[in-house]
């Protein structure tokens, strides 16, 4: 999968889309963190609004990215997420890590 990114001086959004599971979430994983560590953004946006489905290794990937930010002082924001998505976030206790929109 093919990312789009957008970047500006301190905010790096990530729009997802499709289905998040084990099959993709390290190939999305790795190009995250490539474009973290080349924009060194302040705030990473993920965008979820075109994620049709997302099972726990999506928590993984919210939580990892979470991490690296943490790293450069920075952090997450989650942004666009189904109704039924955000619900799971919430009980993986993600919302303590990112700002759930």
């Amino acid at each position: 999968m093919a990312l789009k990114t957008e970047s500006d001086a301190h905010i790096l959004t990530v729009f997802l889309e499709g289905e998040i599971d084990h099959h993709i979430a390290k190939s999305i994983r790795e190009e995250i963190d490539m474009s973290i560590e080349r924009v060194h953004p302040a705030t990473l946006a993920l965008d979820f609004g075109e994620v049709t489905f997302m099972d726990s290794s999506g928590i993984g990937l919210v939580m990892g990215r979470y991490r690296e930010m943490k790293q450069l002082n920075g952090s997450v924001t989650v942004k666009n997420a189904p109704a039924s998505i955000r619900k799971v976030m919430r009980l993986a206790g993600l919302d303590k890590l990112a700002h759930i929109e």
